[in-house]
C-alpha cells in the first residue's frame, strides 16, 4: 500500500507488522468501546478515563514506530550518505511536539 503523503513505501520485518497490528487493533477495541459507552449514556468520567487510555495506547504507538523507524528507515538512509530522511524526521518531530 503506497502512502499517500510521500509515496514511500517499507518493508517490514514480521515482528515489527505483528507488533503495530496488534497495538491497533487493541486501540481500535478501546475506540469501539467508547462508542459503545457513549450509546450506553455511560458517565462522563468514566468515559473521559478510557478516552485517556486510548489516547495513551496511541502515544505508545507512536513511539513505538518512531524507534522503528529511526532504527531502520533513518540509520539506512544515513549510511547510504543521503541526510533526507533526517531532515524528514526533524520536520515530523516539530509537528508532534507542538
Amino acid at each position: 500500500m503506497e502512502h499517500e503523503m510521500t509515496g514511500r513505501t517499507k518493508e517490514r520485518s514480521e515482528d515489527e507488522y505483528k507488533a503495530l497490528i496488534h497495538r491497533l487493533n487493541r486501540i481500535e477495541g478501546q475506540i469501539c468501546g467508547i462508542r459503545k459507552m457513549i450509546e450506553q449514556n455511560a458517565y462522563c468520567i468514566d468515559i473521559l478515563t478510557q478516552a485517556q487510555a486510548a489516547g495513551a495506547a496511541l502515544n505508545s504507538f507512536t513511539k513505538e514506530l518512531l524507534a522503528n523507524h529511526i532504527r531502520t528507515c533513518v540509520v539506512h538512509d544515513v549510511r547510504e550518505g543521503s541526510d533526507e530522511s533526517v531532515e524528514e524526521l526533524v520536520r515530523t518531530l516539530q509537528k508532534l511536539v507542538r
